[in-house]
């Protein structure tokens, strides 16, 4: 047999393509084992697809039309076709494996855009989720003030300044006593950041006798951007007192612990 033929037929084409009947197939695989220059083609061919196929990736979706008419065009084994023949077997083998190159290109590519945008949306939903915290604790903050405001111009409110003690002079707090609600409070914005494993705990005073009465622990201290919390008081307190305590709180104040103290201007 003429194996120059037979390779410029381009059925090696077809075959490694995977076109051919199971029939013609076996016949092509066994014309290979017979005859080592078609088994040459056929890896040449197989080595070619490969290397076009590694060579398309999305991220050269620009250069990939360029590089199928290179590898088309200028194969140095490709013959010219004279416009009055007809065209043979190969060209279309070659336009066939540029078609399938394409379209697998093409669904990488979708494949590349549809992560992209799934990406872009989790992103947009972690903003949004961000954002909606930042709106909360806006809104929580606007909240806290208003109280606040509200407080200070209430008339019926008693404001307790409470000065910094001995373990730290340069601490400040303020109580605001509302004795309707039997509630307080408490601006600690002058305190310091207690210890890991340490808590302030708020306590109410009877003067005379001095006897202390806890109104709990601030556990949230850290987190609390404000530092202002509402504390229930339904005592008749003289005083009011804030020290630094393990977790949990104590059942009496630590005295060598007390951050800050103040009198009730108009305590009964």
């Amino acid at each position: 047999m003429n194996t120059k033929e037979y390779i410029e037929s381009g059925i090696l084409e077809l075959y490694v393509a995977g076109t051919l009947s199971e029939k013609e197939s076996q016949e092509v695989y066994a014309l290979t084992l017979k005859h080592p220059e078609l088994l040459d083609e056929v890896l040449k061919i197989e080595a070619a697809i490969i290397k076009l196929t590694a060579a398309v990736s999305p991220r050269d979706s620009k250069l990939f039309y360029t590089s199928i008419k290179d590898k088309i065009t200028n194969n140095n084994d490709t013959k010219v076709i004279p416009l009055d023949n007809k065209p043979n077997k190969q060209w279309f083998t070659y336009v066939s494996w540029a078609a399938s190159i394409v379209f697998a290109a093409g669904m990488l590519w979708f494949a590349n855009q549809n992560n992209q945008l799934k990406e872009q949306i989790r992103i947009a939903d972690v903003d949004k989720e961000l954002l909606e915290v930042q709106i909360e604790k806006g809104n929580t903050s606007l909240t806290e003030a208003k109280k606040l405001i509200s407080v200070l111009r209430d008339k019926d409110i008693i404001p307790v300044p409470l000065a910094g003690q001995a373990v730290y002079p340069e601490a400040y707090a303020k109580v605001y006593w509302d004795k309707k609600s039997n509630s307080i409070v408490l601006d600690a914005q002058g305190l310091p950041e207690p210890p890991k494993g340490k808590v302030y705990q708020v306590w109410s005073l009877k003067l005379n006798p001095l006897t202390p009465t806890s109104l709990g622990v601030i556990a949230d201290f850290n987190s609390d951007e404000n530092k202002l919390f509402t504390i229930e008081n339904a005592n008749a307190s003289e005083a009011f007192g804030i020290t630094l305590e393990p977790e949990g709180g104590s059942e009496s104040p630590t005295l060598e612990q007390l951050y800050t103290l103040g009198a009730v201007a108009s305590a009964p």
